[in-house]
């Protein structure tokens, strides 16, 4: 049977793709390649167990984006939340004080430079 079995890629419009790159490298960490994007490899999967990608259709009306009215929402897995959002606020980043802690994980948001919002996640050991 033919079927999605992942994400194979995230595209943002944006106004400026050089800074948009640069602002994630710099921001959360993303090592660009030469086409100035990134590959993710499953490889470093910490902890063992937790390494797959979500997928969600959400109603046209939802909060869970922000107020942005952007057509989209971005799950990054994090190491470690707790220090990447002092890192982040600490450079000036918008960063929402709301948290939430479940079984699988704990998940934060941050805005990027173009004003999406952004959801960060790490998986529970």
């Amino acid at each position: 049977m033919a079927r999605v079995t992942g994400i194979g890629g995230v595209f943002l419009r944006t106004a400026d793709p050089k800074a948009t790159a640069k602002w994630y490298a710099e921001k959360l960490g993303i090592t660009l390649s030469d086409f100035n994007g990134a590959a993710f490899d499953w490889k470093d999967e910490i902890p063992e167990g937790t390494g797959m990608t979500a997928w969600s259709a959400f109603p046209q009306d939802t909060g869970y984006f922000g107020d942005s009215g952007q057509p989209f929402m971005i799950n990054y897995r994090v190491d470690d939340l707790d220090a990447l959002l002092e890192k982040l606020t600490a450079a000036g980043v918008w960063v929402d004080p709301k948290r939430e802690d479940y079984g699988y994980g704990r998940f934060a948001w941050i805005k990027d430079c173009d004003g999406h919002r952004v959801e960060l996640w790490q998986p529970l050991a």
